[in-house]
């Protein structure tokens, strides 16, 4: 059974007129080790407060590389729903809809009615943005408006770009920051739309951009994600980006190895808003992550999580929990669009190559029964462009494992995955639980006034194939324990405890 509309009944529960306030009693456990080597466990309880704003904002979003596939295709998403856009396909009539979307289209687990599993939608537990009231706006290197930009994408059916276009054709993105060092070489065709100027000017010419956004849209909040080409790696040097001084001096010296997804960044870090990277260049160099925690600005990435990665975060997993021993991974994809165009060049695929290979990394390690000390699967990534195939990305995989007795078993995947519909619905729950995370504060035993998060959003680790912590903290690349984290933590906003399915009521 499905419910839209429900309050928990319960004293530590208040419900103001302007917020949710909740108290959360958090149970843990630390391992500790004593001077003779025995270990021991202890579990420990820490009381916590949430306060929820419940005044949903006006918000903007601002994309870097709207005119791209992604750009055009979720622009085009959300018009189509806002207008009701219904089309015929060869297959019959189509309407609009946001299936992909975690907060729009999933479902929650509240409770138990007379045997039956109550759920609600993702987007019941907390107050949210709703997509269709998103207000839209962004940057380019190509100066198409957003319909031209829609058909070039060649994603969408003919009969819904057509009826699309009178909404989408006065759409422009602004000029965006080139650097042809950082992206392939055949991508400067469609460089006719830039900032010019300095590194130094170039990040002034953004923060105005977003300043002249909000104040002509009347928006409340702006987020800003970057969904453009994928860059190179930049180097990470001790005096060029290592810490916050050194890297905003790089910028005024016009330090070339500054990326623009960098600049980017530092921009909405000036102006405190929040900055998503949804490709896996390591934007967030050390010292950019540094200047957010000074600013307490929310950043958040690395490269969106859609189709091969996000299997690979599921089957991984399962092999590792269920005792098996993967001991070669070996990833193949090919595609056609500009984002498979630019991949093509090593330098930006080696960016890819890093993210795709490192989701692993966490499941292995917690496993050492089966895997000695730095012992690690055979991981092969391999992406080709082939432009026939278009949007649709085509991803092979081949996952081996040793099994009992040194038997093998091997599983083989083909995924057939439109790149840019799997993305879109990622990036608007990127930007709407990014906005949320904003309106959550805690405090814990002890503490006397209440504080946001972190501003390194954990809490998006679900969407990012690369997921960016605060240091010390533990990666979690697993798929269902990254959701788990971000319900649970939603429930406890509102005074659920964690859903950890052990339905003892049903064992006695």
């Amino acid at each position: 059974m499905l419910i839209t509309d429900f309050r928990v009944d319960s004293p530590n529960v208040q419900y103001n007129e302007d917020s949710i306030v909740s108290s959360y009693q958090y149970l843990s456990s630390g391992v500790e080790r004593s001077a003779d080597g025995n270990w021991s466990v202890r579990p420990t309880a820490t009381q916590y407060e949430f306060r929820t704003s419940t005044a949903v904002p006006k918000l903007g979003v601002m994309l870097v590389g709207w005119g791209g596939n992604n750009g055009s295709t979720l622009t085009a998403g959300i018009l189509a729903n806002k207008h009701g856009i219904t089309w015929m396909t060869k297959d019959g009539l189509r309407k609009p809809n946001y299936w992909g979307s975690l907060t729009q289209a999933a479902t929650v687990r509240v409770g138990n009615y007379q045997g039956e599993e109550i759920h609600t939608p993702f987007s019941s537990l907390l107050p949210m943005v709703h997509p269709n009231d998103v207000v839209l706006g962004g940057w380019d290197i190509s100066g198409l408006n957003l319909a031209e930009a829609m058909e070039r994408a060649k994603v969408l059916d003919f009969e819904l770009q057509r009826q699309l276009v009178p909404y989408m054709q006065d759409l422009v993105p602004l000029p965006g920051i080139y650097d042809q060092d950082f992206i392939a070489a055949n991508q400067e065709e469609r460089a006719d739309n830039i900032i010019k100027g300095s590194k130094r000017e170039q990040v002034a010419t953004v923060r105005q951009q977003i300043r002249e956004f909000k104040e002509r849209t009347g928006v409340d909040r702006i987020v800003v994600l970057w969904t453009a080409n994928t860059e190179r790696y930049s180097s990470v040097e001790e005096g060029l980006n290592d810490t916050a001084e050194n890297f905003l001096s790089a910028i005024e010296r016009d330090e070339a190895e500054v990326s623009p997804s960098s600049l980017f960044a530092t921009a909405c870090i000036q102006e405190g808003v929040p900055f998503i990277n949804g490709s896996p260049q390591n934007t967030f160099v050390p010292g950019l992550i540094e200047y957010a925690v000074q600013r307490n600005v929310l950043i958040a990435g690395d490269d969106f999580k859609s189709g091969q990665t996000k299997m690979k975060s599921v089957l991984v997993d399962f092999l590792v929990g269920a005792g098996l021993k993967p001991t070669s991974i070996v990833s193949y994809n090919h595609l056609g669009n500009n984002d498979g165009m630019n991949l093509s060049a090593p330098q930006t695929f080696r960016s890819k190559e890093i993210s795709k290979s490192n989701v692993v990394d966490d499941m292995v390690a917690s496993n050492s029964i089966l895997y000695s000390q730095g012992e690690h699967p055979d991981h092969v990534v391999v992406i080709k462009y082939t432009p026939y195939v278009g949007d649709s990305k085509r991803a092979m995989d081949e996952y081996t494992s040793e099994i009992f007795m040194g038997g093998r078993n091997t599983i083989a995947m083909h995924n057939t995955c439109e790149d840019s519909l799997l993305a879109a619905p990622i990036i608007l729950d990127l930007v709407i639980l990014a906005e949320l995370v904003g309106r959550i504060q805690l405090r814990r035993d002890g503490e006397d006034a209440f504080h946001g998060f972190h501003p390194i959003a954990v809490l998006l680790s679900y969407l990012t194939k690369a997921p960016l912590v605060p240091e010390g903290t533990p990666v979690v690349n697993a798929l269902a324990k990254q959701r788990a984290m971000l319900e649970n933590v939603l429930r406890a906003c509102v005074g659920l405890p964690p859903d950890n399915n052990m339905m003892l009521e049903f064992k006695c």
